[in-house]
């Protein structure tokens, strides 16, 4: 990655801005701030919005009977991730860091089943961290809240996204516009078979991630949290991905972050941060085809913020949030070497022997 240039990390691709889905998850995720802000039940805020967030950007495209079953799967995966997550917040952290690792291996081991289940997965794979996280923000701000009513809130924030979609493929004349794997992953766009390197890249993945969940939850540090958040979105899901994407993911996660604690540090209303999420929300849609490195840094702020707002802190706070945010950055930059290393090792493997000399020759030298 020292070779890369930051024209090619930032470069722009104009075509690829879609005004009408970044303002479809826009208005699918102001609807809940507004409804549940009259309410006064802002703490199911983050898993509807989150909920409608992360199902919009699942979106496969296509005809309708072809969307809804698999945006069904995400909502009720989420959903029930949501339960889990919730729980375990509460819980020993050793069943915490047992319950990251293995949901990360099993999100690594989806790149199997192509790309659109990849992407699935791994945004998932994020929602369940942040949920992890979320009870210990919401007791710290005095809030009780409980698995199954947060798991429900994904689930109607998740409906409310297919309810759209559906809506705006009926007024658009039943079509649909079929979206790219290199818009959801570039670099990466096709299946690929589940390998020794894919297992091990996977493992290691998962490991990392452990490894961050087990200081956040086990050493009992406030806002390290952070960390293992940071560096799932930082790490290269694959090992097909380049240097590029690599760089990329770690780029726009550091200004994710960085958005993150000053939108925290800087408001103190929630109700606005709750539109800045909205935002940053409608951005990451609309600008994925954009540049890779600002998608992932709208993904990154987005759920950071929404990590923070339960219990919005001081300045010495979020110093520290950003201190684990590129502790986990760190940690990606770790993963993404041994990835590097493993590729190597992986191909000259798979070449094929040099064929020996023959005998005459091979007594001539």
């Amino acid at each position: 990655m020292a070779g890369l240039e930051a024209s090619a990390i930032f470069k722009i691709n104009p075509q690829g801005f879609n005004l009408r889905r970044g303002v479809s998850i826009l208005l699918v995720m102001l609807l809940p701030l507004v409804v549940l802000g009259a309410l006064r039940e802002e703490k199911y805020f983050v898993s509807v919005a989150l909920g409608a967030l992360f199902t919009g950007l699942c979106d496969p495209g296509g005809r309708y009977s072809y969307r809804a079953p698999r945006l069904a799967v995400i909502a009720v995966s989420g959903a029930l991730l949501t339960a889990l997550g919730y729980w375990l917040g509460a819980q020993a952290w050793g069943w915490v860091v047992l319950a990251a690792f293995l949901v990360t291996v099993l999100a690594g081991l989806a790149v199997t089943y192509g790309t659109h289940r990849f992407v699935a997965a791994l945004l998932l794979n994020v929602w369940f961290l942040i949920a992890l996280a979320l009870p210990g923000a919401y007791r710290a701000d005095g809030v009780h809240t409980s698995a199954w009513p947060q798991a429900l809130a994904w689930l109607i924030g998740s409906a409310l996204m297919i309810g759209y979609i559906g809506l705006m493929w009926l007024a658009g004349g039943r079509s649909g516009r079929q979206q790219t794997g290199a818009e959801l992953l570039p670099g990466d766009t096709t299946p690929m078979p589940l390998s020794r390197k894919v297992i091990m890249y996977a493992m290691i993945r998962a490991v990392a991630v452990a490894a961050a969940v087990a200081i956040a939850f086990g050493l009992d540090v406030p806002n390290a949290d952070w960390m293992p958040v940071a560096a799932l979105v930082a790490m290269k899901p694959s090992l097909g991905q380049s240097a590029l994407v690599a760089a990329q993911r770690l780029t726009g996660t550091v200004i994710g972050a960085v958005l993150a604690a000053v939108v925290l540090l800087g408001v103190d209303n929630k109700v606005a941060m709750g539109a800045i999420i909205v935002v940053l929300g409608g951005l990451a849609g609309a600008i994925r085809a954009v540049n890779y490195t600002w998608y992932i840094a709208a993904v990154a702020g987005t759920v950071l913020i929404a990590e923070g707002l339960p219990h919005p802190t001081d300045l010495a706070e979020e110093a520290r949030r950003i201190g684990f945010t590129f502790a986990g950055v760190g940690i990606a930059v770790v993963v993404t070497y041994l990835a590097g290393l493993l590729a190597k090792r992986t191909s000259a493997d798979d070449r094929p022997p040099r064929a020996a000399a023959p005998a005459g020759r091979a007594g001539q030298r």
